[in-house]
């Protein structure tokens, strides 16, 4: 990218979504892959290097290879991710309980995200 702003704001993009994903590794309610694959691509944009680091690493490289051939998710990580959009929404409703209509858009939501994950491919 030629751009310096462009490729500095894409840098930290990647940083960002690096931190948030190591911050999803303790606690459990929040993702880790998903920010790991968006900074991969923010430093596809900006930083070989980082973007390789990311691809090469031990544990985060292959979820993230596999997701950019194919798109696929693992059957464990569909029954992980669509449990837990489950409970949080049940957690929401206990410990929130909002107004009609936000419970029915975090509902719709949540259903539109659990099929995108289910229709996936599996590996």
């Amino acid at each position: 990218m030629k751009d310096p702003l462009k490729r500095w704001g894409w840098f930290a993009l990647g940083w960002l979504m690096v931190a948030l994903g190591f911050i999803g590794i303790l606690l459990p309610v929040m993702p880790t892959t998903i920010f790991l694959i968006f900074a991969a691509a923010c430093f596809s944009h900006s930083s070989p290097r980082f973007e390789a680091w990311l691809l090469d690493h031990r544990w985060f490289g292959p979820p993230i290879r596999r997701w950019r051939a194919s798109g696929a998710i693992p059957r464990n990580a569909k029954i992980v991710a669509i449990v837990s959009m489950a409970g949080g929404y049940g957690v929401m409703l206990y410990t929130v309980q909002p107004a009609w209509w936000i419970d029915l858009l975090v509902a719709l939501a949540l259903l539109a995200c659990a099929i995108y994950v289910a229709s996936r491919p599996n590996t």
